[in-house]
């Protein structure tokens, strides 16, 4: 399986549901791990906003990314087509904060999306998998989280009006059952909610075409598209904001009453959890792998290994490391050369790992190429690295390798290696 990102843009216009603000949106090709990213381009310096829970500024009666002017509102819709298409890297570009609400689904985003094509990226997609049950309650809003190969909803509403009362469903989400069953599930709500919304500054751009509407008996908004469109909106917008793992999620899903704020903090937890991997190797082991020591062992743990192909490591950065004493004292940041050098300290792992006797090997590391440091680490930090080769000829190997913390990029490089006697 590979990563996906679009053939070409796609671009759609149209005014915001709460801001009420005209909004153009296109979809951009973006390079491989890049992930999901929105920029506004109606502000001085084009900001990035990356779609993750940790960037989640604002949840109730949607979901908001970012503070304050760069912010952008009410995204879920835009991100259950995205990761409902299965689509891994795209830049998201908006000349205004609000993305525009269309006819209040999903499904003018999947059908722009699809004519402009998908294309494969270097690289495989992200998936966020569970070892063990997660269970949180936010208010009303019960959630349970089980491990699985794929993403399953199992979603409940309940509401006091004899169009909805209680309904619920199950969904196993894939490209395409979700462009056929939950994509064109479009928002509702209800006429007696109107005026405290609006004197909250929200549904602004509301009307009969963009939501079904109803009032105490009766729906003021025509036709529904299926008798239970409301819990498929509400599984819908639990794609929306899984997508904020910043990962695939492959689990089973019961939601029951889910809001966009529960979601919020299940994702939360999801993320939490699955940074709890069991290590393949522990420091004990690399120690009898890698000929570092302290301070310059920079690996705490190995993760995955994929004989001869990839691996995926940790280093967990703390206020202890001897580099801080003196890389900006009272700003520490982690030099970017110990990056790449705890990068390649994985990269040696995986290739000690494929060759006979290692206590008597040294990997060396011969070049190092498109070396990008995207953010600042800092103490607290977790690094993933992940590492793959690209091409392995007798004792000289070359890898590409990025590192990432709580999924965004923070360093990539390419580089050779070769394995000598030590």
């Amino acid at each position: 399986m590979s990563r996906k990102t679009l053939a070409r843009p796609a671009v759609l216009e149209g005014i915001g549901l709460h801001l009420g603000v005209a909004c153009k949106i296109t979809f951009q090709p973006a390079p491989s791990r890049q992930g999901i990213v929105f920029r506004r381009t109606d502000c001085a310096g084009l900001p990035r906003i990356r779609a993750h829970v940790s960037e989640v500024s604002a949840s109730e009666r949607r979901t908001q990314l970012g503070r304050g002017e760069y912010a952008v509102h009410t995204v879920e819709h835009v991100l259950a087509a995205v990761t409902g298409m299965g689509i891994d890297d795209v830049t998201i570009d908006m000349n205004a904060p609000e993305p525009p609400i269309l006819d209040g689904s999903a499904a003018p985003f999947v059908e722009a999306l699809s004519e402009a094509g998908l294309v494969d990226l270097a690289g495989d997609p992200d998936f966020l998998d569970l070892t063990e049950p997660v269970r949180i309650i936010d208010g009303a809003s019960v959630y349970e989280a089980y491990p699985a190969a794929e993403l399953e909803l199992d979603v409940t509403i309940d509401f006091p009006h004899p169009l909805i009362g209680k309904q619920s469903r199950r969904f196993v989400v894939t490209r395409e059952s979700f462009a056929t069953e939950l994509s064109r599930a479009r928002t509702f709500g209800f006429i007696h909610e109107v005026d405290s919304l609006r004197g909250k500054g929200l549904i602004k751009g509301a009307s009969l075409h963009n939501a079904v509407v109803l009032n105490d008996s009766d729906i003021l908004s025509g036709d529904l598209r299926w008798d239970d469109e409301f819990v498929r909106h509400k599984a819908l917008d639990c794609v929306g904001d899984l997508a904020l793992a910043g990962a695939r999620v492959r689990a089973r899903i019961v939601a029951v009453k889910p809001s966009h704020r529960g979601t919020v903090t299940l994702v939360r937890e999801l993320v939490k959890a699955a940074r709890k991997e069991k290590a393949m190797y522990t420091i004990e082991d690399i120690m009898k792998v890698l000929p570092h020591r302290y301070p310059f062992l920079l690996v705490d743990r190995i993760l995955e290994i994929e004989e001869k192909k990839r691996i995926v490591g940790l280093k967990n950065v703390t206020i202890n490391e001897p580099f801080f004493q003196g890389h900006f004292p009272g700003h520490p940041i982690m030099p970017g050369v110990l990056i790449i050098e705890a990068m390649a300290q994985v990269g040696g792992m995986l290739l000690m790992g494929s060759v006979e006797d290692p206590e008597s090997k040294v990997v060396y590391f011969m070049s190092l190429d498109n070396v990008k440091f995207r953010r600042p680490v800092k103490p607290g930090d977790q690094i993933r690295f992940e590492l793959e080769i690209t091409q392995l000829r007798g004792t000289v190997c070359k890898m590409r390798g990025v590192g990432k913390v709580e999924g965004e990029v923070v360093a990539e490089a390419d580089m050779a290696a070769m394995v000598r006697d030590r």
